[in-house]
């Protein structure tokens, strides 16, 4: 175990705002913007998410780590998250089958934790003033030392992080010989949406986020799909022109989370950096098409402006809201086999209520294809 385990921890925002605390994981200093998810369990795929990539991430429930970790409970290939901040950190784990205890893990992947701080009134303090950046160590306790480093640190608004998370390399997962044929643009695509791609019989290939346009169409894709992943949209111009070519193929598509937000984009209307985000496996959504409730899967800093989708009804269907705050959570384009959803269908972790939206998704290409329909 680190010799640093328990040592003390200091984490400071960017308004000043300093919590102190004990360690776990590795020794150092890390940097991101803080935000906080409300899941209960589910903290091993949450880590490695890459649409948390450089932020600091608050876990609520009391207890992190009672399960240990699996090999197999993993959205990427590492750890996704700059740091992290729980209450009660459990280095001994209950599961019989786990690998390893979160404090091996943490260390096997460079990840520094802060725990033993009072998360209640840090989550309070982050919904009243918003997400914001800031800093943990274990190796530098000198506030105005940490204040300088935190200074130097970029705003997540304007910020492109998609290219930093993405794959290298063209690869597939393919399927039967007469499968459908999926090109999935990867902005940090996780690996459960991969799974239910791979169970809905697509023939996947998957492409990295700056792919061009005719490199996909050169495959002969009988549609596409955008990925979740980090950052702030507005500053994916690359994405956003390859997505306005997608609708002009008239191609079938669906986006997951900033795949939403980038076919938005592409549409004209704007994205906004919302005060804290929604994170977690229990945000209650409406289904504006069937009046019927879910309960979801979120991990988001931007959304659609609303009163932009609502001018535009000509073009853009509002098919989902979020039932707390009235935000877009799904769009259908009205004259296109197109649709995107805010939150995360493949419910990774969380409950499984929107994995309806893979079977709709398939039977619109089946549809626009003249196949024969697959019951939903």
């Amino acid at each position: 175990m680190s010799k640093n385990y328990r040592d003390p921890a200091v984490l400071m925002l960017k308004d000043g705002t300093v919590f102190h605390g004990k360690s776990a994981g590795i020794t150092g200093t890390t940097v991101g913007e803080i935000c906080f998810n409300t899941g209960m369990t589910g903290y091993q795929e949450i880590f490695t998410d890459p649409s948390y990539f450089r932020q600091i991430l608050v876990m609520t429930n009391v207890h992190i780590g009672n399960y240990g970790t699996h090999q197999k409970e993993v959205e990427s290939g590492n750890i996704q998250i700059a740091g992290l901040v729980c209450r009660n950190f459990s280095d001994h784990f209950s599961r019989l089958n786990a690998d390893s205890s979160l404090q091996e893990y943490l260390e096997l992947n460079g990840l520094l934790c802060i725990h033993d701080v009072d998360t209640r009134a840090l989550v309070r303090h982050i919904r009243t003033h918003g997400a914001m950046n800031a800093i943990i160590s274990n190796e530098e306790f000198d506030l105005n030392k940490l204040k300088d480093l935190l200074d130097a640190v970029p705003d997540m608004n304007g910020l492109e992080l998609s290219s930093k998370v993405t794959t290298n390399q063209i690869y597939d997962l393919p399927n039967t010989e007469d499968s459908v044929r999926l090109a999935v643009l990867d902005f940090g695509i996780k690996s459960s949406i991969l799974k239910q791609l791979n169970k809905h019989h697509f023939n996947v290939r998957v492409f990295p986020a700056q792919t061009d346009i005719a490199t996909m169409v050169d495959w002969k894709p009988d549609a596409f799909f955008l990925s979740n992943g980090p950052g702030d949209p507005s500053a994916m111009d690359y994405a956003i022109n390859t997505a306005s070519k997608i609708l002009e193929s008239q191609k079938p598509a669906f986006g997951i989370c900033l795949g939403h937000q980038i076919f938005g984009l592409a549409m004209g209307v704007k994205t906004i950096k919302m005060l804290n985000g929604h994170r977690g496996s229990n945000h209650a959504v409406l289904n504006l098409e069937t009046g019927l409730g879910e309960i979801t899967c979120q991990n988001h800093g931007f959304a659609l402006d609303t009163n932009e989708v609502l001018a535009n009804k000509s073009r853009i269907s509002l098919s989902h809201i979020n039932l707390n705050d009235k935000s877009v959570e799904g769009i259908r384009i009205i004259d296109r086999p197109v649709f995107s959803v805010q939150y995360h269908p493949e419910a990774g972790p969380g409950p499984h209520d929107s994995r309806y939206l893979f079977q709709q998704f398939s039977n619109m290409i089946n549809k626009e294809l003249g196949i024969s329909q697959t019951v939903n």
